[in-house]
Order: structure tokens, then C-alpha cells, then sequence
């Protein structure tokens, strides 16, 4: 008899780990998706183009709220966690919730869903969302770039739309991002690598999109999302921790796993960290992988205008995911600000209309500033509405895209970039080398 399985997810790990080890298997049954993390993916279907012979109605999506009753209802056997940036404490509550409804818990490891590639694979992944992957994706790219190789960015999933439309997407051009309808926050993951001059694949089946990216690449570069692990076996595993977080390294899934699989640990931002901060997660990092290197890294934050700050009120508009699910509390645009002299962060709150209201009153922990939400038409124009609202004399951007391709801003802006800066650049460069 197939066992019924449900599988916990937020659009990503979960779609992969179904393709990977549970689409053609004939022991399972999978009943359900259930989705969180991300707004409005719920209450979708897992298309049957994408499910295989044996969904022929395809799988729904449900809400994660509902768990204990699809568990209930269904007749659950087994639940398999899929998605990342979660406390090891809070992953155990979902499994107590599963238990107790009489389900077997799971997480699947990378021999089940790991795929090889037939050229090579750098991956670049975090303990925490908002590490600063991103920037590392395109410091690595331009030194593989100096010595002649066509490299190519395979991205973390992110399909958060017509999911038939997403199945293996290419991007090379703004025009592309345009094409296929993106969020804001695909484009903050995509509009940088494509400004750096890079071909980025992303989608739902990781298969199709490594084939495609084999085609023209000679060195394929990992560029993960949140704190997951690749999806692809790694050749070199490079991982970032954040002092501005110490001992979150060891404390979030699967963020620790990272750290224990890496050949090079970047410790990040180091220049505007406490140094106790950044000596708690050294020690952290030398316990628990004490064959990793280590290499010290800055952000090096710059303003396209900066005079444009001295005086003025401004309005910040950070990262969004970096706020939410990852837990900051500020980010680039916020220190630029800082540094630049502002007169006043102005508090958004007061001002924020719709369903960026609604994540401001669950994540209380973002104060004077604003994540840059927008996983579809509705939540940019909310956020296109609450910037317009906030009574100030300066937009200072400090997320990885220019908003300002999507949303219209009714006061003046300026552009926060942040670029990363090893203490000392032989180390990455000789590993690079041995590579």
C-alpha cells in the first residue's frame, strides 16, 4: 500500500524534494503541499504537467495552518519538513504537531535529492537569509570571469506564479524579468547578476534547468535562497555567517548543516559588527566544521548620492525576506542612511496601507523602515501606496533591485549598493585556484 504523504514547504525545497525522490515513486502517495513563509501561494495546485503519471489531478497547496487536519483527514503516514530559514526549535514544534496526529516525521538529506551535474558546481549558501550570498554569487563570478570561463548562475527557486509558466526559466536581459511577470523578489535575487553580466536559470524542476545550464556553462554557480542547502552536489561550498546574528549559525535549519558541510566559512560584515559578535561565530564556526577556512568579509556599502542625505527625513525600503523570515532589524539602506547624516528615519508604520500593513504587525520586530514585499501586483502597489504616503523628503533604496523599474515614487530618491570586500582576497582567490 502507498503511504500518504504530505509535504511542508514555502515554493521551493518542497517542489524539488517531490520531483527529486516522491514524483514516480510508487511507495507514496502525496496528498498535499502545505505552504508558509510566503504570501498568497496557497491554495494553488502542483500542476499534473509537473506531478508525474501518478497525480493526474495534480496536488494541492494548502495552508500550513491547516496541518493537523489534513493529517487527520487524509490519513497521513508521513510529513516531510521542506522549507529553510527555521529554528531548530520551531522545526520541532512541526514535528510534535505532526506526531501527535499520529504521522511520521521526516527530513530528507542530500543523497535523496541531490542531482549531479556533468560540469562543475561551486555552491554559495548561508546560516541565515540576508547573509550576503548575492554579492559573493557576483565577487565569484567576475574572478572565474578573469581566467576565461563561461560561468553560469543556477537560483534557488522562487516560483511563486503560474507554475506551468516556471518550469525551467532563463534570464540574460531586464526584458526577460519583464516576460516572465517577476516579483520583486525574484528581480532583487535576478537584476544583479544580469547587471553583472550573467545568465541566471531559476524555476520548479531543478532537472530540466541543470541540463540547460550544462549547455553553455563551464562552471555552474550555485546561488542559494534563504539558508538552504544546493540542490546540485557541490565541488567547492562556500557559506556565509552574519556577527550581526551570532549563534544563529548553530541554532536554525538548515542553516547548521551548511556551516558543516562548508570548504570556506566567509564571515561577513565584519566591519560593522561588534568584534566580540564576529569572535562568538568564529569559535562557533571552528567547533562544530574545524576543516572549513575562514575568511573575514566586509559589505562595502555605497550611496549614489550620499550628499543628497545630510539633513534630510527620509523613508528606508530594505530586503524584504532579509527582514522577514530572516529576522533583521535593518539593513544596507539603513546604515547609509546613518552615515550619510539623515535628520530622521521616518516610522512607516503610521502610513502603511493594505498587506504591507498586515506584515508590519507580524514581523514587530522591523521598526523605522520598510521591506521591499512584493510577490505580486497587489503587495507592489501596496508598497508603491505606502512609501507615496510617508511624509518625508528622501527615499533612500536599499534593496538589491531599483524598485523604481516597478513601482512610482512621487519624491526623490537614492540608490544604497553594497558590494563584498575580503580581508584578505588570496584566500578566496587560491581556493578558487585548487578548484
Amino acid at each position: 500500500m502507498r503511504k500518504n504523504v504530505v509535504i511542508m514547504g514555502a515554493g521551493g525545497r518542497d517542489f524539488h524534494n517531490f520531483n527529486t525522490y516522491f514524483r514516480d515513486n510508487p511507495s507514496f502517495n502525496v496528498v498535499a503541499f502545505t505552504a508558509t513563509q510566503i504570501p498568497e501561494i496557497e491554495n494553488r495546485v502542483y500542476p499534473r504537467e509537473l506531478a508525474g503519471n501518478l497525480y493526474p489531478e495534480g496536488i494541492p497547496i494548502l495552508p500550513e495552518e491547516e496541518l493537523s487536519e489534513i493529517i487527520s483527514s487524509k490519513n497521513v503516514d508521513l510529513v516531510v519538513f521542506s522549507y529553510s530559514d527555521v529554528s531548530h526549535v520551531d522545526v520541532m514544534h512541526k514535528a510534535s504537531e505532526a506526531i501527535a496526529r499520529g504521522a511520521d516525521f521526516i527530513m530528507l538529506g542530500r543523497k535523496s535529492t541531490t542531482l549531479r551535474a556533468k560540469v562543475p558546481v561551486i555552491s554559495i549558501c548561508a546560516v541565515r537569509t540576508g547573509c550576503g550570498k548575492s554579492p559573493t554569487t557576483r565577487l565569484v563570478t567576475r574572478l572565474l570571469r578573469q581566467k576565461s570561463r563561461r560561468v553560469v548562475i543556477v537560483r534557488h527557486p522562487m516560483p511563486y506564479g503560474d507554475l506551468r509558466k516556471q518550469v525551467c526559466q532563463r534570464f540574460q536581459s531586464f526584458e526577460d524579468l519583464d516576460r516572465y511577470e517577476c516579483t520583486i523578489e525574484e528581480r532583487e535575487e535576478y537584476e544583479a547578476h544580469i547587471e553583472n553580466g550573467a545568465v541566471v536559470y531559476a524555476g520548479v524542476d531543478y532537472e530540466k534547468i541543470l541540463r540547460e545550464a550544462e549547455k553553455e556553462a563551464d562552471i555552474i554557480l550555485w546561488d542559494g535562497g534563504n539558508n538552504d542547502l544546493p540542490f546540485y552536489h557541490s565541488d567547492l561550498h562556500i557559506v556565509l555567517v552574519d556577527p550581526h546574528r551570532p549563534g544563529h549559525e548553530v541554532l536554525y535549519h538548515p542553516g547548521e548543516a551548511n556551516l558543516r558541510l562548508a570548504d570556506l566559512v566567509i564571515v561577513n560584515k565584519v566591519d560593522t559588527a561588534k568584534k566580540d559578535d564576529v569572535d562568538v561565530v568564529i569559535s562557533n564556526v571552528k567547533k562544530v566544521n574545524p576543516k572549513a577556512k575562514i575568511l573575514k568579509a566586509s559589505l562595502e556599502i555605497s550611496v549614489d548620492d550620499p550628499d543628497a542625505i545630510q539633513g534630510k527625513r527620509v523613508v528606508v525600503v530594505e530586503d524584504g525576506p532579509t527582514l522577514t523570515h530572516g529576522g533583521m532589524s535593518y539593513g544596507a539602506g539603513t546604515i547609509a542612511a546613518k552615515r550619510c547624516g539623515a535628520k530622521e528615519i521616518v516610522d512607516p508604520r503610521p502610513y502603511a496601507v493594505g498587506s504591507i500593513r498586515e506584515v508590519l504587525e507580524e514581523y514587530r520586530h522591523v521598526h523605522n523602515l520598510l521591506p521591499a514585499i512584493g510577490y505580486g501586483g497587489r503587495q507592489i502597489k501596496d508598497l508603491e501606496e505606502t512609501i507615496n504616503r510617508v511624509p518625508c523628503d528622501l527615499v533612500v533604496i536599499g534593496t538589491p533591485i531599483d524598485i523604481r523599474r516597478v513601482i512610482n515614487l512621487d519624491k526623490p530618491t537614492v540608490r544604497v549598493r553594497y558590494e563584498l570586500r575580503e580581508e584578505d582576497p588570496s584566500v578566496l582567490q587560491e581556493m578558487l585556484e585548487r578548484f
